[in-house]
């Protein structure tokens, strides 16, 4: 019998007859197909797509556009589409997983449409933190207990991770392997629950584990936001990356490209399987600068905040060491510390310490958060991004244009040298770049600096080590935690201070053991109780020894209180269900404001 069909049918209609299609062309029960989730989750590739729109070409009588599934993804939207005629554009409203906004409804945060130009120049302000770094700090408070506990979290291979007896050789020129394989690991990289994001079984096992840590991470923070995620389907929210390829997949047989492999292991990817999962419609970026890649994605979504392009954006980077190539490749260059610790800015530093985890912050126009009634965390009021240029060499670090991205991010801060109290500083921990760095902060900040409050330096690397794509974003979190907390932890194992850098000459002193924040008088944020005066503090990325690209990153930070109590949204505690076994293949398994503080060039 035929199902050509003329005239018009309606949406109910419609939706039956394609659930009967989808059903068909999945081998599944019509009862698992959800009218509100994209076609593909339910197996369909491009060809059997194709062949739905010729389908239901026949089914109408007149021509439906093949590419049709692509602009409307659901069974739902298909069927408003066609219903009210020949399918145009998308929906305005969300076409995936979440209601649409009615004519008249109030905009949720983030929903705009990003196209409102904004008419000068507006502080973005940090609304929500959420990370995983080593030694269980898999929240912003762990990560604050580890800092302030002055604990080292660096420690041998995860068991199971690599073949260590095979990998480890004390001989520096011992071809294919390392002298030393410490490091900051996390655990349970093979954990992931992809059935709460709609993720298959085979296409989580092709997942990068850089991009299901992404996921869970992304949740978290939203969800600390007191954002519902799915409310952002349809929504103008932007997402900028820091990720290095990991080498995922790499080594994977030809019979086992499934084309889950392609997706899962290109870091360009990362930033668009987050829009994709929530249905986010700003800009998806992934940023390999190296070491400043997830500060250089904080700058260029702040950028995409105060030009309107977007209304709400998580930023941040990750890194997963799925394989022990950092440490092969290093141990020929001699820059791994062979006593597997971090020494940043220590007369007896010996190198770089391997690292790994991830970071986000979600951030908002300040304007935009105070009208919402979102708990401002901190403010970032400017930042700058730059290159060596032809400098010594394509690897060899540049004090001067690391003296220039300092002034860069402070000139857009509209902040003076001397209204900074603290740096967070690149510092790896290494004899080359650790003083040119020192030396670079020293001409900036030395020159009138008072003598009795020099510039408290730190760095979290030598809590964690280096923690690469997100060694950035974990400064930030870390200034963040301490501006709010009115203390500054310790920068663990520098008892004496390299002797490269004329620390009191400069203004600078590296910040060896815990103290308050300078003028606030320690004791956290919570007691209500105004700083005395302003805070400020940077951050800033740079390079280990090599520093691959020379491109380097600097933001500048302030804490933010208002007169109002009891305003604002108190953080959501994460309910997260990304805890079940993964299936890794190839993983071993206003008034009232105070100033804040400047996170580092990261090179």
């Amino acid at each position: 019998m035929s199902t050509k069909k003329s005239g018009a049918i309606s949406a109910e209609a419609l939706r039956e007859w394609l659930v009967g299609a989808v059903s068909g062309s999945a081998g599944l029960d019509p009862d698992e197909i959800g009218v509100d989730r994209p076609i593909t989750e339910f197996g369909l590739g491009s060809v059997q797509l194709v062949a739905l729109a010729a389908n239901l070409s026949d089914r109408l009588g007149r021509p439906v556009d093949p590419t049709l599934a692509y602009d409307h993804p659901t069974i739902a939207s298909i069927a408003r589409a066609l219903s009210s005629g020949a399918p145009a554009a998308p929906p305005s409203g969300p076409a995936g997983r979440g209601p649409g906004r009615a004519a008249g409804q109030a905009a949720r945060p983030g929903s705009g449409t990003g196209s409102t130009a904004v008419a000068e120049p507006d502080e973005v302000a940090i609304i929500s933190m959420a990370c995983h770094f080593p030694g269980g700090a898999d929240d912003p408070d762990a990560l604050w207990r580890l800092l302030a506990g002055g604990e080292d979290a660096v420690s041998e291979v995860p068991e199971g991770r690599w073949d260590t007896e095979e990998l480890l050789d004390p001989d520096p020129e011992a071809v294919g392997k390392a002298y030393t394989l410490r490091g900051g690991y996390l655990t349970g990289i093979d954990r992931f629950d992809a059935a709460f994001f709609g993720i298959s079984a085979r296409e989580a096992a092709a997942m990068d584990p850089q991009q299901r840590l992404l996921l869970r991470t992304c949740w978290e923070a939203l969800e600390r936001a007191g954002i519902v995620p799915e409310e952002l389907n349809g929504s103008a929210t932007g997402v900028y990356v820091g990720l290095y390829e990991s080498g995922y997949a790499d080594a994977a047989r030809l019979d086992l490209l499934d084309g889950h492999v392609a997706t899962g292991s290109a870091a360009s990817v990362a930033s668009g399987r987050l829009a994709y999962t929530l249905g986010l419609e700003g800009p998806a970026v992934t940023i390999d600068t190296a070491c400043s890649s997830s500060l250089v994605a904080l700058h260029l979504a702040a950028a995409a905040l105060r030009n309107g392009e977007c209304d709400l954006a998580l930023a941040g980077g990750a890194t997963v060491m799925v394989s022990p190539r950092g440490h092969v490749e290093f141990s020929r260059l001699r820059g791994l510390s062979p006593s597997g610790r971090c020494r940043p800015f220590a007369d007896d530093a010996d190198g770089v310490v391997w690292a790994e985890g991830c970071g986000l912050v979600v951030l908002k126009r300040l304007r935009d958060a105070r009208r919402d009634g979102d708990r401002v965390l901190a403010v970032v009021k400017g930042s700058a991004v730059n290159q060596d240029g032809r400098s010594q060499g394509l690897t060899a670090p540049s004090g001067p244009a690391q003296e220039r991205v300092v002034r860069s991010a402070l000139a857009a801060a509209r902040l003076r040298p001397d209204e900074l109290d603290y740096v967070e500083a690149h510092g790896t921990g290494t004899t080359l770049g650790d003083p040119i760095e020192g030396r670079a902060l020293a001409h900036v900040f030395g020159p009138h600096r008072p003598a009795d409050r020099p510039l408290a330096v730190g760095s979290l690397k030598s809590n964690i080590g280096h923690a690469q794509a997100a060694a950035g974003i974990g400064g930030v979190i870390k200034t963040v935690l301490s501006l709010q907390h009115e203390l500054l932890p310790a920068s663990l194992h520098a008892e004496t201070p390299t002797r490269h850098v004329d620390w009191a000459g400069g203004g600078l002193d590296v910040c060896g053991r815990q103290r308050d924040w300078p003028g606030g008088g320690g004791g956290g944020a919570a007691g209500g109780r105004p700083p005395p005066r302003p805070r400020a503090s940077a951050t800033r990325s740079g390079t280990a020894r090599k520093k691959a690209s020379g491109s380097a990153a600097a933001s500048a930070m302030r804490s933010h209180r208002t007169r109002e109590t009891g305003t604002g949204t108190a953080p959501k505690e994460p309910w997260l269900r990304c805890a079940t076994p993964g299936v890794s293949r190839n993983s071993p398994a206003p008034p009232g404001n105070t100033a804040g503080a400047l996170i580092g060039p990261r090179r």
